[in-house]
């Protein structure tokens, strides 16, 4: 493997010009694809072998033409202190409103509330629905302008209305903070590598990295039907690995210039070593977000998939276009230790000279903390244990959901809407629950229908169930049923249960199936589903990086500690976002509007990501600690030599990705937020408490057993030489190092 990249990396640093050339082509055919492509479709929540999704497909089946997955919006009206909405002069407002709606040229219909029981029963609040062909994503700009201006000329009336529901969904925004994130990234680097030229090679190569792929998710979203949310969360990994793969190659070339070694040979062996674990750690990454296909949820596939490819792409580049940019650079990228004159220049030679004169260098941070640690491993590590299980103590609290209207911020129109219907006809009205009943295997399918009707009405929880409605075929209805709790709430779910329950029953004495469906059922079965496939994921996810990293780490206990570190990392974050979203705790800072369940995909989300970040900088600063090991040092010095070259590159490339992702907390959209939030705080997790504490006291405490491997085991494992042996071998030798290859061992 070291030996493979060394002569890519000397390859691209040669060929300059023709490999920048490639990466420049695919970045601009990429953004063509991405300019004439269509907009992104809605994200798609259909969730394969449920029973919400199965009475959907059959609600399509049965009654053709309703455009069961169209655009929906409730415009809701409000009467003036002291009127009513049955008073002729409102009436006459909210119909000539419906009327205006229903000239649209995308309107499947609009159901006027004086004829379809939508008036509050104290009559203060009415609303009419309004249902279009295409879903929110498709609708016209001028189709979601008429109903703009048809809520508005109501208004002057001085009425308040209000429109919920999806048609006015938008395409969500990541905020300012996106670029502020970015801007400290830029600082970082700049203070890491002290020049502007070092410092902006990670930045440019992570932001052509970047365009390819989201420019790339574009212009496949119709094809593919990928959300929108799927390039936001493809930018926010992206970003924060491509940076990060950079800066690790970067810093290993300039450490090789520091020894004297010619700028070509020293992005080689740059490329060989720390592209070595570049690759590895993508590989890691990949996993982990390929691995989301396990849960059978399309959106989170194409989320992971996506993702995946982002992070590929930033490795190619990391691999091939990084030595090209130094060629690029030539001088004005120097040896590490030497400044530039933007923060000192001389700052190294005045090193050499007191090197010279006999005067010992003085340790960097990263070696003095490794050396306080090894000294007292078991109070770091126990303190680094409690203080991560007191941080993961929120998370025994948690509750699942999806987000609707009632999670958005105050200030929306959707988010007014919900309020008012709660307020006029119950919290349970902004989730009605839809129940089909199929009763093509039943005798009498009338008498199926109101046995269902009767048996639902006499359940706890429910509000109201209006008749059955159905089909003109006479072999299906469909039943709308009103919770007396909101949609999110723990008694909707069990009502949800009731039903099915009672369905069985019924389906045993008249043949007639039921079912349940509706948005807030498909939630419901949404979190059941990934809670049930957390447990496989980890499995699987975990299992193959556990594997990958004895290859890597030829060890067995070093990738088991990096297995547990991260275990406790994800459970301290998922205590940080419940202690935040669900609870509150500096919920103005982080901008939360509105406290709630946590999204039901987080803790699996955060999982596949987390995992597959925080095996960056397990395997960028272990393989240090290996190589030392390698080369004859003691473990104890080793875990010391391993920090002393990779803590001050890691600590750099945890702030950035921390604030790349804490760049996407000022995302209008809730989802986007809470993920941003969480991979912000994992990272700071991982990165400053787990690998920077518990790792150096875990090698320690362990030391020469940490490196064990059975004989047979390191036979049968290839040999990737991610620590360069070969490399240096051959610098020994005095040779290429392609003819030694087959004489290393590690």
């Amino acid at each position: 493997m070291a030996t493979f990249l060394y002569k890519l990396g000397r390859l691209a640093f040669r060929r300059r010009h023709f490999v920048a050339l490639i990466w420049v082509a695919l970045l601009t055919l990429a953004g063509v694809g991405a300019a004439s492509a269509p907009p992104a479709g809605t994200t798609s929540f259909s969730i394969p072998g449920t029973e919400a999704q199965k009475a959907f497909d059959l609600l399509e089946q049965r009654f053709p033409g309703q455009s069961a997955d169209g655009a929906t919006a409730r415009v809701v009206f409000k009467a003036p202190s002291g009127e009513k909405m049955t008073d002729a002069g409102n009436k006459a407002t909210v119909e000539k409103t419906v009327d205006e709606l229903a000239d649209g040229s995308e309107v499947a219909s609009v159901a006027d509330p004086y004829t379809g029981n939508a008036v509050s029963k104290d009559g203060t609040v009415a609303y009419a629905s309004v249902r279009y062909d295409v879903s929110g994503m498709e609708l016209e700009e001028s189709t979601k302008h008429a109903l703009e201006d048809a809520a508005e000329q109501a208004r002057e009336s001085g009425l308040t209305v209000e429109v919920g529901g999806d048609a006015l969904q938008a395409v969500p925004e990541t905020g300012a903070t996106e670029i502020i994130g970015i801007a400290v990234a830029a600082v970082v680097l700049v203070i890491t590598f002290g020049s502007l030229v070092a410092a902006g090679l990670p930045l440019l190569t992570a932001l052509i990295g970047v365009g390819i792929g989201v420019s790339s998710i574009t212009a496949l979203a119709g094809a593919l039907e990928l959300g929108s949310t799927t390039s936001i969360l493809a930018m926010m990994i992206g970003l924060a690995v491509g940076i990060d793969y950079a800066l690790f190659i970067v810093s290993r070339y300039r450490a090789e210039l520091a020894e004297g070694r010619e700028r070509e040979d020293a992005a080689g062996r740059a490329v060989g070593t720390a592209g070595s674990a570049v690759v590895f750690a993508g590989l890691t990454v990949v996993i982990a977000l390929v691995g989301l296909a396990v849960v059978n949820i399309p959106m989170l596939t194409k989320m992971g998939v996506a993702a995946a490819g982002t992070v590929a792409i930033a490795v190619l580049i990391a691999l091939t276009m990084i030595p090209a940019l130094l060629g690029y650079a030539g001088r004005r990228v120097k040896p590490a230790g030497a400044k530039g004159r933007l923060l000192g220049r001389g700052r190294g030679a005045q090193k050499d000279e007191r090197k010279d004169e006999g005067e010992p260098a003085k340790a960097n941070l990263g070696t003095r903390w490794a050396s306080f640690v090894v000294r007292r491993p078991l109070a770091v590590l126990l303190l680094g244990v409690i203080g991560l299980g007191a941080a993961a103590i929120p998370a025994s609290d948690l509750e699942l959901g999806l987000p609707d209207d009632g999670s958005q911020p105050t200030s929306t129109t959707q988010r007014r809407a919900y309020d008012l219907l709660s307020e006029g006809f119950g919290p349970g009205f902004n989730g009605p629950l839809m129940v089909v009943v199929d009763a093509k295997g039943s005798d009498a399918p009338k008498d199926a229908f109101t046995q269902v009707s009767d048996e639902i009405e006499g359940l706890d929880g429910v509000v109201a169930v209006t008749p059955p409605a159905p089909n003109k075929g006479g072999d299906t209805a469909t039943i709308s049923v009103i919770p007396d709790s909101k949609p999110s709430s723990v008694q909707t779910e069990d009502l949800v249960h009731a039903i099915r329950d009672a369905g069985g029953d019924i389906e045993a004495d008249t043949g007639a199936q039921t079912l349940v469906t509706g948005s807030t059922a498909m939630n419901i079965d949404v979190s059941e589903k990934l809670n049930d496939a957390l447990v496989p994921y980890l499995v699987l996810v975990v299992g193959l990086a556990f594997l990958l990293l004895i290859v890597v780490f030829r060890s067995i206990l070093v990738p088991l500690k990096a297995a547990l570190g991260f275990l406790l990392s994800v459970m301290a974050a998922l205590g940080a976002v419940v202690a935040v979203f669900q609870w509150g705790w500096l919920s103005g800072l982080m901008g939360v509007e509105e406290t709630g369940p946590v999204m039901s995909m987080m803790p699996i989300f955060m999982v596949g990501v987390v995992f597959g970040l925080a095996m960056d900088y397990e395997v960028f600063l272990v393989t240090r600690m290996r190589e030392a090991y390698v080369h004859g040092e003691k473990p104890s010095q080793a875990v010391v030599t391993g920090f002393k070259h990779g803590a001050r590159v890691v600590t750099a490339a945890a702030v950035i990705m921390m604030a790349v992702f804490a760049g996407f907390i000022g995302s209008s959209e809730s989802m986007v937020k809470m993920i941003g939030f969480g991979l912000a705080i994992a990272v700071f997790f991982d990165a400053f408490v787990v690998r920077m504490a518990l790792v150096p006291a875990v090698l320690a405490l362990l030391g020469k057993k940490a490196w064990w491997l059975p004989k047979w085991l390191d036979r049968a494992l290839p040999n990737v030489d991610v620590e360069g042996e070969g490399l240096r071998t051959a610098d020994e030798r005095g040779s290429d190092p392609d003819e030694d290859r087959e004489l290393v061992r590690t």
